[in-house]
């Protein structure tokens, strides 16, 4: 059974749903044009769903720039190498579906890569946003292009403030 909690965050964001399976963190989206509901799901908060809060709440405020949750993937064996090779992308970086192609050992995989981030079940926490076109681009995102640039905005402010403070 998966349990769903929601949270409130400031424009651009809105809100964001979180869900878990009793193993890990299954689900993270967010909530833009309407109340997301995932399928079986009981709107109940629980204390991972809480951690997940908390720690979701420290990066958007510039605190945190690495996740330290139990992540329950469910997908195909390509997907999960993928939203792997997404978390080894630094905090405020970007790279391009080749270069995660190429990590992945297929450099031809890029379209694959495109696949998987765009079914990557949890946004942020598996940052495919930090993920962009060879020449620099920002192309699709299962959230929208616009979430996307507002989240790499985001880090990249808070690391200029984090430098600039030095």
């Amino acid at each position: 059974m998966k349990y769903i909690w929601y949270m409130e965050l400031k424009a651009p964001f809105q809100k964001m749903a979180i869900a878990e399976d009793g193993r890990g963190i299954t689900d993270v989206c967010f909530c833009l044009d309407q109340e997301k509901k995932l399928e079986n799901t009981i709107r109940q908060k629980t204390p991972l769903l809480e951690q997940a809060m908390e720690q979701l709440k420290e990066y958007f405020a510039g605190e945190r720039k690495e996740f330290d949750l139990p992540l329950s993937l469910h997908g195909t064996k390509f997907q999960i190498e993928d939203w792997k090779a997404l978390q080894t992308i630094p905090y405020g970086e970007t790279r391009s579906y080749q270069q995660i192609a190429e990590q992945l050992g297929n450099p031809k995989a890029c379209r694959a890569v495109g696949m998987a981030n765009h079914r990557n079940p949890i946004a942020v926490i598996i940052p495919c946003h930090r993920v962009i076109g060879k020449n620099g681009s920002l192309t699709g995102y299962a959230e929208g292009v616009e979430i996307k640039q507002a989240l790499l905005e985001l880090e990249h402010q808070h690391i200029q403030s984090h430098s600039s403070s030095k």
